[in-house]
């Protein structure tokens, strides 16, 4: 059992409050500092990446490891180098033009900084929001998910191996503690998970006044215009959709496809499953379903699409039976056109499920997508430039992957979030160390007259009298 295991509200305050005392008690950390405390993460992430994708097999009952080296191994330790190396860069002040004198903007630690992180990629979330809170010197505070009970452990006991706990602390537990710590009085509040979730942790953060970052998710659109080629397009949205088997926040939810590219589409999507994928059982490639909850949930979406005479087409390229399976696998199915009533269509798959649906029209498409909420990713593949520009312009998204998916997401000088039902703010890069900045306005003021002063004279009126003018 993990050291801070189970712990109360009280004790999650101690905790914080050990680290708000060592912030206040020392002079913010030098940008040299902040380097070595990331060399730790660094460190970490190198000398512990076995094990990372051991716990996270462990955890999913089956994961790639090459899978979990890529994403949960190189892909934070490349955001941290990123970080590392830009640091002294990023805390300088950010000189503001003025006839008022000398004006700049400081960026100063906010103080402790707490992260909720989800299941899906529990080393990427943890290290890169670290990454982010450490170069603006902040304390940390990091609440993992309880669904990977053998990774958060060896987070736990990784990082008090290199960071004392007023530095960094991992808090372990179940939706009890992640409930104490959204309630904690931190200076910010990053939570990554479903939308659900995400209103329960911002009403906890308001009691305290906490700013909140949310990255929520939510169902990512993927278009394939009549402009694209289609087995460019089919590959890089299969691709993305099975990685880690959908249960990625930024997956394509759902695929508009020309009405009469059906068909075409149904076939390619089989051709390029059956070449990425010629088995599923056994094959170290696919991911398992986290566990059993998740399991039976994405079969629910089957079943009542089933029972709404939804056509399902499965992805079973060796027509392996997925019955009495050791882990919670689950066969890659495409829903053809499922009515909007059905959850596959209201609430975020995160898995190997996809809906698609015909269009004639492509105002059609952008009409369907800015009836619902605002997602967190949007997909367009084509090389049509006024569709591409009508996309751009008439739709709102977190982010935009234009011929890919995903992709945006890590490009660390690009933002990181939602907006509107997928999340607010945003971090990644020089936008998370903003993000857990305070950005302090100076201004050391020019000598000279004071209109400004009472008592208020002639010679003031003149003055402001010329200024007021069009």
């Amino acid at each position: 059992m993990s050291a801070n295991e189970n712990l109360c509200a009280a004790e999650i305050r101690v905790i914080l409050d050990k680290q708000r005392a060592a912030c206040l008690a020392n002079e913010p950390w030098t940008a040299e500092q902040r380097c070595e405390l990331i060399d730790r993460a660094i460190g970490l992430l190198v000398d512990y990446q076995g094990e990372i994708i051991e716990a996270l097999a462990a955890d999913f009952g089956h994961r790639s490891p090459d899978f979990s080296r890529l994403f949960d191994v190189l892909g934070p330790l490349a955001s941290l180098k990123y970080t590392k190396a830009k640091i002294a860069e990023w805390m300088k002040p950010d000189q503001r033009a003025t006839d008022r004198g000398e004006a700049w903007v400081q960026y100063q630690p906010l103080g402790v900084v707490g992260i909720l992180t989800a299941w899906n990629f529990p080393g990427n979330m943890v290290f890169n929001g670290l990454a982010g809170a450490l170069a603006a010197g902040n304390r940390v505070m990091i609440k993992v998910s309880e669904y990977n009970p053998k990774t958060s452990e060896l987070l736990a006991r990784m990082f008090r191996s290199v960071y004392a706990e007023d530095e960094v602390a991992i808090i372990t537990g179940g939706p009890e503690v992640g409930q104490a710590f959204s309630s904690q009085p931190f200076d910010h509040l990053l939570f990554t998970g479903a939308s659900s979730i995400g209103k329960h942790v911002m009403r906890a953060a308001a009691e305290n006044l906490v700013p909140v970052t949310l990255e929520l998710g939510g169902k990512s659109p993927a278009i394939i215009s009549r402009s694209a080629d289609l087995k460019t397009a089919v590959s890089k949205i299969i691709t993305g959709k099975l990685h880690n088997a959908g249960q990625i926040c930024l997956a394509p939810d759902y695929v508009f496809v020309p009405e009469e590219l059906q068909d075409a589409f149904v076939a390619t999507v089989k051709e390029v499953v059956a070449k990425l994928y010629p088995t599923l059982l056994e094959n170290p490639d696919y991911t398992s379903v986290i566990n059993a909850r998740h399991f039976e949930r994405l079969n629910e979406y089957l079943d009542q699409a089933r029972n709404a005479d939804v056509e399902l087409i499965e992805l079973n390229p060796a027509n392996e039976d997925f019955s009495g399976q050791p882990h919670h696998k689950i066969v890659p199915t495409l829903l053809r056109d499922p009515g909007d009533e059905l959850l596959v269509m209201q609430d975020e798959i995160f898995g190997p499920l996809l809906p698609f649906k015909p269009y004639k029209d492509f105002a059609e498409v952008v009409a369907y997508i800015n009836s619902r909420p605002r997602p967190l990713g949007l997909y367009y593949f084509g090389n049509d430039a006024t569709e591409e520009s009508f996309v751009l312009n008439r739709t709102t998204s977190g982010g935009v992957t234009l011929n890919d998916v995903l992709r945006h997401g890590g490009v660390e000088t690009l933002p990181f979030g939602g907006v509107g039902h997928s999340g607010m703010g945003s971090y990644h890069g020089f936008d998370g160390f903003r993000t857990f900045s305070h950005g302090k306005s100076v201004l050391r003021a020019a000598d000279g007259p004071d209109l400004m002063r009472p008592p208020y004279g002639e010679q003031m009126r003149q003055i402001v009298g010329s200024l007021i003018k069009r």
